[in-house]
């Protein structure tokens, strides 16, 4: 009965920290109800913070923890080591915790991030393992990542040594696209999309020699339809390097899900597991936030389209205004590299070294200037931000080839790519990007006029509950 077992560690340690989030207890037996029937779990959990879960989680495993991977980025696997376990001991539970690159013999629970997942995946370690996957809203974008692949000038060079017979078709076809992408680029340092016909051009050749080394391997199994590719090009240097990801990779490993029981705790707002809906055979909602103090939202009437001429002013003269007389630090999150660079040296030119862009270390009243990837990066490694500037909302870029693809391949289903896609996935990030503001108690600016101008804006103001209206900026 570890149900009965995880339910009353938990109510113990909820007598003594009346703080933890009171649907653990619920957690606790659903996570000890799978891991003892070795279900096909979807546990939505309605808390925009899902480090309150671990109690739920880790309980049961330290009971059973027998053929269990938990696949953890590095700051949960820091917190997981550095405070849940401990906190563990101190009731008197023990986690046995295995971080090799094989996996374990003695039933341990086997901690792997995104990246040594993929390994295990192509060596058939994950077997009989069931797997535990914490923000699995988020889980599809990581494993992409852990997915890519990347070739560098140094990969071409090495690869026309490893292959003399080669060497002139190699130089020929990097040659070829070379041309084609600098006479095609519209900017300098321009991210160009690599057309499919260069791909097959290359497998072909690849697929001519022995044992090819990796990277070069991996790019044999890759299919045109289901990946996409671009360039990163350097005109300083005149060079380039070619970057591969997979449109949808829970597609390449559906067949871990179909095989493996699994347990995946995410947010009602994700559309990554789509694909895997008809493979649950348990899906539940859990629970709500704990009440929250409101934050505070400006968010300005009648604010410029970004499309608009005068949207780059506007950004300037807003951002300076919130950044006047505030002795905290501002984070500025803005997803358009060149915009992002001309804000930032626009407001250094006023405020001088207060302005860094995208550095660990500002000044006390300092004002970082980032992408929202960095932002969610290295949250936790700066001080508490008194302010969080939303430039524009964190929506995908058409201009990005990832994210051009996967809307041509929403548009061949005939499915609506916005609100299908790109709305569901702003949806999920924008509660984790404010949640270190909402936890210092902190203001939020968003100074994107779709938010308001827009019908989908509601859902935006709706996922940012608890808040209150900030009218007017007024000094402290």
């Amino acid at each position: 009965m570890i149900e009965v077992y995880a339910h009353n560690y938990l109510k113990n340690l909820l007598k003594k920290d009346a703080l933890l989030w009171p649907h653990n207890l619920t957690l606790s037996r659903l996570v000890a109800r799978s891991l003892r029937r070795r279900d096909k779990s979807n546990i939505l959990l309605k808390t925009s913070d899902h480090n309150e879960c671990w109690p739920g989680v880790l309980i049961p495993l330290c009971l059973n923890n027998s053929d269990v991977v938990l696949v953890l980025t590095s700051a949960q696997k820091r917190r997981l080591l550095q405070l849940e376990v401990p906190r563990l001991k101190q009731e008197g539970l023990d986690l046995a915790l295995w971080e090799g690159n094989e996996p374990p013999i003695n039933g341990q629970v086997w901690i792997l991030n995104h990246m040594e997942l993929v390994a295990a995946y192509r060596k058939d370690y994950l077997l009989f393992k069931q797997l535990i996957i914490p923000e699995a809203d988020l889980f599809s974008r990581r494993l992409r990542e852990a997915m890519s692949i990347k070739l560098l000038s140094a990969n071409w060079d090495s690869l026309s040594r490893a292959y003399p017979c080669a060497s002139s078709a190699l130089v020929n076809l990097h040659e070829r696209i070379s041309r084609k992408l600098f006479s095609n680029a519209t900017r300098p340092d321009a991210i160009v999309r690599i057309d499919s016909c260069d791909l097959i051009a290359l497998k072909d050749l690849i697929g001519t020699l022995p044992q090819p080394p990796e990277p070069w391997n991996s790019l044999l199994n890759i299919s045109s339809q289901d990946w996409v590719s671009w360039a990163a090009l350097e005109h300083k240097f005149l060079d380039w390097s070619w970057h591969f990801q997979p449109l949808e990779p829970l597609i390449t490993f559906r067949k871990v899900f179909k095989e493996n029981p699994f347990i995946t705790l995410g947010s009602s707002f994700s559309n990554e597991l789509n694909c895997l809906h008809e493979i649950f055979n348990v899906n539940v909602t859990l629970g709500g936030p704990i009440k929250q103090e409101p934050i505070k939202l400006f968010v300005p009437f009648r604010q410029p389209l970004p499309n608009s001429e005068c949207f780059a002013e506007h950004l300037l003269e807003q951002s300076r205004r919130l950044i006047l007389g505030r002795q905290g630090l501002t984070i500025i999150i803005l997803d358009d590299e060149s915009l992002l660079r001309k804000l930032t040296a626009q407001l250094a030119a006023e405020f001088g070294k207060r302005v860094i862009y995208q550095s660990t270390a500002p000044e006390t009243n300092g004002v970082i200037c980032c992408c929202t990837s960095w932002w969610l990066s290295f949250s936790e490694k700066l001080p508490s931000a008194e302010q969080l500037v939303f430039a524009l909302l964190p929506i995908s870029s058409l201009e990005s080839p990832l994210t051009a693809a996967r809307v041509e391949a929403f548009k061949r289903q005939g499915l609506d790519w916005f609100r299908d896609l790109l709305l569901p996935e702003l949806l999920v990030l924008m509660p984790k990007i404010v949640l270190p503001l909402r936890h210092n108690q902190g203001r939020i600016a968003i100074l994107d006029g779709r938010l308001r101008s827009r019908a989908w804006g509601t859902k935006v103001f709706d996922i940012l509950q608890p808040w209150i209206p900030l009218e007017r900026l007024l000094p402290d």
